[in-house]
């Protein structure tokens, strides 16, 4: 089956077409500045296309993509009739969604009620969800949560310390991010654990330009380090992770900042840019280390500390560990992190291999970072959260034709 995996942005619009049948992408890229004047960059056969074209909304940028998808000389496929289903990855379900599923106007409506709970993500969702609606009509489209995969938390790890009736009222509980990752690393990890799935205990970090933590045991998460919103838990790139509340009100009150700035204050200013005043990417934090640059330092060992927190908090909650498995951006690419990350951990039975590990980043495979004697995996696993969310959406739009 053909399936078009769509990931929308307020002002952007990745994509990429998968072969399910062979797990291959025949195509992908992504249109941006949406809504502004438009360009498309699209990559095929290891080309890449790069153009500016006026895309008033999401709609038009759809049927951009579709086009290029069928062109004679830049496409993969003869018409969009060879699109059979489309799959889109969806930050925040709240509790309305544990598991994937097809749209409907029932369930359009309430990925509307998760607007506040990620206002960065669900209205470009949303607007990506009407522009495929508008630009390939009839096409079935499937929904796929990042917060899904962390529904089998038990109440103990998702409740607030707040007043029951917030929670009766509007929700508020820890409901995580990055599932659909943490899901696909989890799935490859079982495998290579020679053990009964119900027996075993994972630590998956996905560790990017947002990060999270989680705590598998049996194949399912009983915490994670994101909260009510993908604000919570490490320090990211813009992001402040976990802080005193009491700092919010007193930054609000001496900086003269409403909820709204306050809100952008702690998404776009904190982290890695805030920390080093230098840059939200870890490739130039590393760098300026290298120079000597003390606030960059800061940024990354605080980042590493905190990771190191979390390993050993779930090991704990576990009562156990097997493995711990680093994956995203800076997961898969910065070996000095994981370093820092599994550094005096042997009380853990964490032992990495310090040369196997300076020489894992930019892989396209799975590598264990670990020593022949560590009790405890540590494993570098590619994530590939667009075969999830194309695999969710064949076997969901499949089950419609029984």
């Amino acid at each position: 089956m053909n399936v078009l995996v769509v990931n929308a942005g307020s002002s952007s619009l990745k994509y990429q077409l998968f072969d399910t049948a062979t797990d291959k992408v025949l195509a992908k890229g992504i249109c941006e500045r949406i809504g502004i004047d438009g360009k498309i960059e699209h990559k095929i056969n290891g080309q890449k296309h790069v153009k500016e074209i006026p895309m008033p909304n999401h709609a038009v940028a759809t049927r951009i993509v579709v086009q290029y998808l069928t062109d004679p000389e830049l496409g993969c496929i003869k018409s969009m009739d060879e699109i059979e289903a489309v799959g889109h990855r969806i930050v925040h379900g709240g509790e309305y969604f544990s598991e994937s599923v097809l749209l409907t106007d029932e369930v359009l409506a309430k990925l509307e009620l998760c607007r506040d709970l990620a206002p960065l993500h669900t209205g470009a969702h949303i607007m990506g969800i009407k522009g495929c609606l508008e630009a390939m009509p009839g096409k079935p489209q499937v929904l796929v949560f990042d917060t899904a995969f962390h529904q089998t938390m038990p109440e103990k790890a998702y409740i607030y310390g707040v007043p029951y009736e917030m929670y009766e009222k509007y929700h508020i509980r820890r409901y995580g991010a990055h599932g659909t990752s943490h899901r696909f690393v989890t799935g490859e990890m079982l495998k290579l654990l020679d053990k009964p799935v119900e027996e075993t205990k994972i630590v998956t970090c996905h560790i990017g330009n947002g990060s999270s933590i989680s705590a598998v045991k049996g194949g399912k998460v009983i915490d994670t380090s994101m909260g009510f919103t993908p604000l919570a838990g490490v320090i990211m790139g813009t992001r402040c992770g976990d802080i005193d509340p009491a700092i919010v009100t007193f930054i609000m009150k001496h900086e003269g900042l409403d909820p709204d700035q306050m809100s952008d204050f702690m998404n776009k200013q904190c982290g890695f840019l805030g920390l080093s005043g230098i840059s939200s990417d870890s490739r130039d934090i590393e760098a300026a280390i290298l120079k000597g640059n003390h606030r960059a330092e800061i940024a990354a060992t605080c980042l590493a500390y905190q990771v190191k927190k979390y390993i050993g908090a779930y090991a704990a909650a576990m009562n156990g560990l097997d493995a711990v498995v680093f994956t995203a951006g800076m997961g898969e690419n910065n070996p000095e992190l994981r370093e820092r990350a599994c550094t005096d951990m042997e009380y853990y039975g964490i032992k990495l291999d310090i040369e196997k590990n300076a020489k894992a980043h930019h892989q396209s495979d799975i590598v264990e970072l670990s020593t022949p004697d560590s009790k405890v995996k540590v494993m570098l696993i590619p994530t590939n959260e667009e075969l999830v969310i194309a695999s969710d959406t064949e076997n969901i739009v499949r089950g419609l034709k029984k």
